[in-house]
């Protein structure tokens, strides 16, 4: 295999540009899935049934259907309604972000209900709301036990933003399909893209054990 590492130091600026572009991408998913996956986890623990509906619906069509799938339809049908022409970049932040939430929901519900239900009937015992006994106590205690989860979705994350390149969205997939499309040269652009992805992937990994680890010892 003729491997030519000059072909990548031509493209590497362009790599480097995809590469915080896909940083971006997965931080404002990762800020806004997380937000929006609290509040969905919420309204499925409500106690109204009717109330739950939509987001037990809203979970199973996002993590029963495949992101490819979302983000065409968040691109070429949704986004349109809102502006013309869509742009990628908020396209893929927009499908990212509402699949995302719907993992962590499940995340976020899952974490809460298994915190020991004597915890809240004592916080009502002292006077407490729902609202505080959830801010105060029920949440505080569940974030530890959601951070490995949480930690592997957003890794999870990470990767599938690679998925925005089908929309034009300059991010390090963009660019190394591009660069695939110029020279006909299937190992230079993929092998970097690919070790690129996993530095992102390594340095979040290393970042959450640090977290954890620091949580557990608090």
């Amino acid at each position: 295999m003729d491997f030519k590492f000059d072909l990548i130091e031509k493209y590497m600026p362009l790599f480097l540009k995809g590469t915080l572009i896909t940083i971006e991408i997965s931080a404002a998913s990762i800020v806004i899935g997380t937000l929006l996956g609290l509040l969905i986890a919420l309204g499925k623990m409500s106690s109204n049934a009717i109330l739950r509906q939509p987001f037990i619906w809203y979970i199973n069509f996002f993590r029963g259907t495949p992101l490819l799938v979302q983000i065409l339809l968040i691109h070429f049908a949704v986004m349109p309604l809102f502006m013309k022409p869509p742009v990628a970049l908020i396209s893929a932040i927009t499908a990212l972000s509402l699949n995302a939430a719907a993992y962590i929901a499940e995340i976020f519900r899952a974490g809460i209900q298994s915190i020991d239900k004597g915890q809240t009937e004592a916080a009502r015992s002292l006077g407490m709301t729902h609202r505080q006994t959830m801010r105060h106590i029920i949440i505080p205690q569940a974030s530890k036990r959601m951070i490995p989860p949480l930690g592997n979705e957003f890794i999870v994350l990470i990767k599938d933003s690679s998925l925005a390149a089908i929309i034009a969205t300059e991010e390090l997939m963009y660019w190394g399909r591009a660069m695939m499309g110029e020279y006909y040269r299937p190992w230079e652009p993929f092998l970097t893209v690919a070790f690129i992805y996993l530095i992102l992937t390594l340095t979040l990994t290393h970042l959450l054990n640090f977290i954890e680890r620091k949580f557990a010892i608090d």
